[in-house]
């Protein structure tokens, strides 16, 4: 099994939405389960149907988060430094507009474009990995070619 990135805040979240879901949306699912079917008959009842899909929805998530949470490997970012690699907070200026950025290069599970957290497989990070501070790149989007300079480099 691939073994997935993950630094130990992401870990930690998903670890943490894990629990709620075992130890809060299940019980409530299956109380509402309960509920709806001591209103009768069940291929009428809009409340049983409901509970039973978001208990398909929350016992699919516990599996998915069971399987990442498995195969993770979480790496000490504090432990890093030098250039740009997992883990990095990587300050950023848009070379065409003066607009500057800041992104953590994280695991695909625990990507968040707008916390600043960027997926390690995305094509920015791609293009910033192995790069310094004072560096130019040049990442290709839908939107066409956008160039940034790395402002700073850090291990947080």
């Amino acid at each position: 099994m691939e073994k997935i990135p993950m630094t130990r805040a992401g870990y930690d979240v998903l670890d943490d939405e894990l629990k709620g879901l075992k130890t809060v949306e299940r019980p409530a699912v299956i109380k509402a389960i309960a509920e709806a079917r001591e209103h009768g008959d069940l291929s009428e009842n809009a409340e049983y149907h409901a509970a039973r899909e978001r208990q398909s929805f929350v016992e699919g998530r516990i599996k998915e988060l069971e399987s990442i949470l498995g195969r993770a490997e979480v790496i000490d970012t504090a432990k890093l430094s030098g250039s740009v690699k997992f883990g990095a907070t990587v300050a950023l200026v848009d070379e065409d507009t003066g607009e500057e950025r800041t992104y953590q290069i994280v695991g695909e599970a625990e990507a968040d474009l707008e916390r600043g957290l960027l997926n390690i497989k995305s094509p920015l990070a791609r293009a910033l990995i192995g790069k310094d501070e004072g560096d130019s790149v040049e990442v290709r989007t839908p939107g066409g070619a956008k160039a940034y300079e790395i402002l700073s480099v850090r291990y947080i």
